[in-house]
């Protein structure tokens, strides 16, 4: 009897019934898979695919007075590529596909990116989604690389900071890290002005890690950092650091310093320095080079600070400009000896004359009746004894002891320039306001933080100081006049066709206890002195290859005011000085 009719019948339908049980369950489970559970799984799926990254804020720029670029943000790129799926490329040439090898490719990169085929080649070979070729390379570097259109070779793109003067004003600039951190200078102080908003992004990568094209979704876009603008002049400020990096060879200095002060409006048209920094490799540069010494660095200094007793002294109504003394070269006050720069017999000085000869002992003569606790309010009103209203980073207050703390001997010495220390744009502060008919006005660096429109803000609150009379002040101009009229020194810092005024220092320099073998040169003065333009000085430290010290800074001095009252078109003076005496009889 056959029996195998049946039990194909029954075979046949248990494999229906069991393939109808399979249908079944996968059909449950796709409709669990793309309807019940889909979201779920696409999120899941998509936070294996998705990946988040910061967009860094461009960087805004440092712009010089004239909108010139100090500081800019440009892109750079890192130039990568896909072993796992390196292969020949397919181009169009003439209307004819053609395809190009893989070492053929390699030799185009490798001229575009100047490194050896023999290098590059083998990092094409192997199963990695991810290998660098070259780091950093500029903007017409990667558009020479995207038009070879390599589907294998992708790119990262970076902010990179870039100083397209160099070390123009890069004193001032400061530098920012290789990670875009702010480290010095505006660059810090201004962070928040710079820096802009970071973004945020997403995009979607597939399975050999390369990035999916139109993937990205944008979480936060990225608000672009502000300019900040300088009062500084950077052709000046060139011409500046040129003289100056001279002099400092010539002289065989440590280094000099330059400030120039607008007289009406407290604007540093140049604060310029040798040997400075330059922000592109701030590396280069010794560490004591990669600040601001007209900011940061305190010195003694010395018979520049004349000015500022005499201008007091005439202003209390203790002296005039030709108040009479009788001035030897030396003169001992308690058990310690004041000695003038050069022996002399007891000479008959008015106070212009003292000024003249830069008298130690005859500043005191007609200084000693003022009351030190006057002089001590007098030089804080000239500023010194506290930072400027820059307010730059690290910025220097100096050393001005109070009147109270003072002995015997620094009472007198503090009226000649010792016994307190100062920073060069103070002192060409106090010159401004003996300048600016005795108004002293803060000394302003940064004109703002400026927007895409033009807009500013921390604009620098102007202030005006009336610290001595006008006629004061036109006064101590006058007798300054003299040094430079009169004086072996103050001659070598004339600007022909321009009547100028100005005082020599030199300063000793401390050292330990005492004062060392070296000196800080310097000469501060104004110009014209019919129509006061400009405040400056010119200090030089540790000249060790000069027939004088006073005579370091001369030469510097007068390049860098020709260079900038030339440029500013400033009109030669009319009429003399008056006739002042500085002896009599």
């Amino acid at each position: 009897m056959n029996h195998a009719g049946p039990v194909s019948a029954r075979r046949i339908r248990l494999l229906v019934t069991i393939s109808v049980i399979l249908v079944a369950v996968f059909a449950i489970r796709l409709i669990d898979f793309q309807i019940v559970r889909a979201e779920s799984i696409n999120e899941v799926s998509y936070e294996k695919r998705a990946v988040a990254r910061t967009v860094p804020a461009v960087r805004g720029d440092i712009l010089d007075a004239n909108g010139n670029v100090l500081a800019t943000t440009v892109y750079r790129y890192d130039i990568n590529a896909a072993p796992a799926i390196v292969k020949p490329v397919e181009r169009q040439i003439d209307g004819i596909s053609q395809v190009v090898s893989v070492e053929s490719v390699a030799s185009e990169l490798a001229r575009l990116l100047d490194i050896k085929v023999a290098k590059l080649l083998p990092k094409l070979i192997g199963t990695s989604h991810y290998v660098n070729l070259k780091k950093r390379v500029d903007a017409e570097t990667h558009r020479q690389i995207v038009e070879l259109g390599i589907p294998w070779i992708f790119a990262d793109a970076h902010h990179d900071r870039l100083y397209p003067n160099g070390a123009v004003a890069g004193n001032l600039t400061g530098f920012v890290g290789s990670d875009g951190a702010a480290l010095a200078g505006i660059e810090r102080q201004f962070n928040a002005c710079l820096a802009g908003v970071d973004g945020k992004e997403t995009f979607e990568k597939g399975v050999d890690g390369i990035k999916i094209p139109s993937s990205t979704v944008v979480i936060q876009e990225a608000r672009a950092g502000r300019n900040v603008v300088l009062t500084i002049d950077s052709d000046l400020q060139y011409q500046a650091q040129q003289v100056l990096a001279s002099e400092v060879k010539k002289l065989d200095a440590d280094w000099a310093a330059a400030v120039v002060i607008e007289v009406k409006t407290g604007k540093i048209v140049l604060a310029a320095e040798a040997p400075t920094v330059d922000p592109n490799n701030p590396g280069k540069s010794k560490p004591e080079d990669r600040g601001a010494r007209v900011f940061q660095f305190a010195y003694e200094p010395g018979s520049t600070f004349k000015a500022v007793t005499a201008a007091t002294a005439i202003d209390t109504g203790y002296a005039t400009v030709n108040t009479q003394v009788r001035a030897p070269s030396s003169l001992k006050v308690f058990d310690h000896v004041i000695n003038d720069s050069y022996s002399h017999p007891p000479t008959n000085w008015t106070l212009t004359g003292v000024l003249r000869f830069s008298s130690n002992v005859g500043t005191i003569k007609f200084a000693e009746k003022v009351p030190a606790k006057v002089r001590y309010e007098y030089m804080q009103g000239f500023g010194f004894g506290k930072p400027t209203e820059v307010g730059f980073e690290g910025e220097t207050e100096g050393v001005l002891n109070n009147y109270k703390d003072w002995d015997g001997v620094t009472n007198f010495t503090t009226m000649f320039g010792q016994a307190l220390s100062v920073s060069p744009v103070q002192m060409a502060s106090a010159y401004q306001t003996l300048a600016n008919e005795g108004v002293r006005l803060n000394p302003v660096l940064v004109a703002g933080c400026e927007d895409e429109e033009g807009n500013r803000t921390a604009v620098p609150k102007s202030t005006a100081t009336q610290v001595v009379s006008a006629a004061t002040a036109n006064d101590v101009m006058h007798v300054l006049e003299k040094v430079v009229e009169q004086g072996s020194i103050g001659r070598s810092t004339a600007v022909s066709g321009y009547r100028s005024a100005g005082k020599t220092g030199t300063a000793e320099i401390k050292e330990g206890s005492g004062y060392g073998q070296y000196y800080a040169a310097s000469f501060f003065g104004m110009a014209p002195v019919d129509n006061p333009r400009y405040a400056m000085g010119v200090m030089i430290y540790k000249p060790k290859r000069v027939w004088t010290n006073s005579m370091a800074s001369a030469a510097g001095y007068q390049k860098i005011l020709s260079q900038v009252l030339l440029a500013n078109r400033v009109p030669p003076s009319t009429g003399k000085s008056p006739d002042l005496p500085t002896e009599w009889k």
